[in-house]
């Protein structure tokens, strides 16, 4: 008989995560059948999506409570009907605040449960292992050091490696990236993601300009490539860059670049070739800097937080900051400072600027980045959908 998954997925890395999985589900058992809530790339592998992903994304925790009526609905409506019609398993990807509470429903009913992206309890809410404990029957997890900890707390558990490892090369091709987007190959070019979300544009983007007009001082014949989401994300930017004008700044859509051949870069995420393309990369924290890393990618991490986010973050976990002394991925990763992280006060034009300028110009600064990089790659690199598959399955066939 074959085996029926419920899939969610809340965002847009997780339906890229998940996509992947239901692509190894299907080469392991073809007949398998997957419903539930993701995005194009889920739907594109074969899920049957009751309700969009969008239903879920939000941007913090203001956005998550005007949505809440939403939310909810789409939360009972699932519930109920893999209530009343038992899947074989359930697999949350991500979203936590959503899966787990689902996930411990379906537990509870006899459904076994798999979560796929472990919550950065290492850093936040430790205390939130005790609810995932009671909730997941197996947990997959991305980075080699959360596996210990899950043994540690009795939790089943498998460590797939990262999917973005087994897609991005190990070798990036600058040439070929700065060709299918029609950029100059001889010029510098650095790389400024301010983040995907609105609050992060309104509150990264005035300091990332103005970094970028002292190093465009420094260096008149800089390029900078910005790439964006959406339209409404672009919008915002080009607001923004009307207050601190740039020379040579370009922005990418996903629609830029050579509208022939490299079918591959045509359906990557624009960020990754733009990455590609530049030489060093000043991003916004986030899984764009795990995307630097594996791009092997010179990088300087910021992130700035309203006086008000940083009081709900505060409130909502006990902490004033993480437990452990990065935030940046690639520094966690590597359990050092490979590359600078300026947050919050230290977020400064100047410092952000001078830190950059480093990442551009220290040819031997960016050698040995790339190599600590390198070797965090191959950390990562395991056959993730076979992985997460076999055990998905096998958690299947205790349903």
């Amino acid at each position: 008989m074959s085996p029926r998954i419920g899939m969610v997925a809340g965002e847009p890395s997780g339906d890229m995560l998940a996509a992947r999985v239901i692509q190894g589900i299907r080469r392991q058992a073809q007949q398998a059948g997957c419903e539930g809530i993701g995005g194009p790339a889920m739907k594109r592998a074969g899920l049957d999506a009751w309700h969009p992903m969008d239903a879920l994304t939000v941007f913090g925790y203001v956005d998550a409570f005007k949505r809440l009526p939403g939310l909810l609905t789409t939360y009972f409506d699932v519930k109920k009907r893999w209530m009343r019609d038992k899947p074989d398993v359930f697999v949350g990807i991500d979203a936590p605040d959503f899966n787990l509470r689902l996930e411990h429903q379906l537990k509870q009913a006899g459904v076994p449960t798999v979560h796929f992206v472990g919550p950065s309890i290492w850093a936040w809410r430790y205390e939130r292992i005790h609810k995932i404990r009671a909730a997941v029957s197996h947990m997959l997890v991305l980075f080699p050091f959360e596996e210990a900890i899950y043994q540690k707390e009795g939790v089943p558990v498998t460590y797939v490696g990262h999917p973005l490892a087994g897609v991005i090369p190990m070798q990036p091709d600058k040439v070929a990236a700065r060709r299918y987007l029609g950029l100059d190959e001889s010029v510098r070019m650095l790389a400024i993601l301010p983040g995907s979300r609105s609050s992060e544009i309104n509150l990264l983007a005035p300091r990332f300009l103005q970094a970028a007009q002292i190093l465009s001082h420094q260096d008149p014949d800089l390029h900078f490539l910005v790439p964006m989401v959406n339209a409404r994300r672009r919008a915002e930017f080009e607001d923004i860059l009307r207050r601190f004008p740039l020379r040579h700044c370009r922005i990418i859509d996903q629609d830029s670049g050579a509208q022939e051949g490299d079918s591959e870069r045509r359906q990557r995420p624009q960020a990754w070739n733009v990455m590609e393309a530049a030489d060093a990369v000043l991003a916004a924290s986030g899984t764009a800097t795990l995307e630097a890393c594996l791009f092997k990618k010179p990088l300087v991490i910021s992130y700035v937080l309203s006086p008000t986010m940083r009081r709900i973050m505060a409130w909502k976990s006990g902490q004033a900051r993480p437990s452990v002394p990065w935030v940046g991925l690639p520094n966690v990763l590597a359990q050092d400072f490979v590359v600078p992280e300026l947050l919050q006060e230290d977020a400064t034009p100047d410092a952000l600027a001078q830190a950059s300028w480093t990442a551009l110009s220290d040819k031997a600064y960016a050698d040995q980045v790339g190599e600590r990089f390198r070797l965090i790659h191959e950390s990562l690199l395991r056959d993730t959908p076979a992985l997460a598959a076999q055990a998905i399955l096998e958690q299947a066939g205790r349903g």
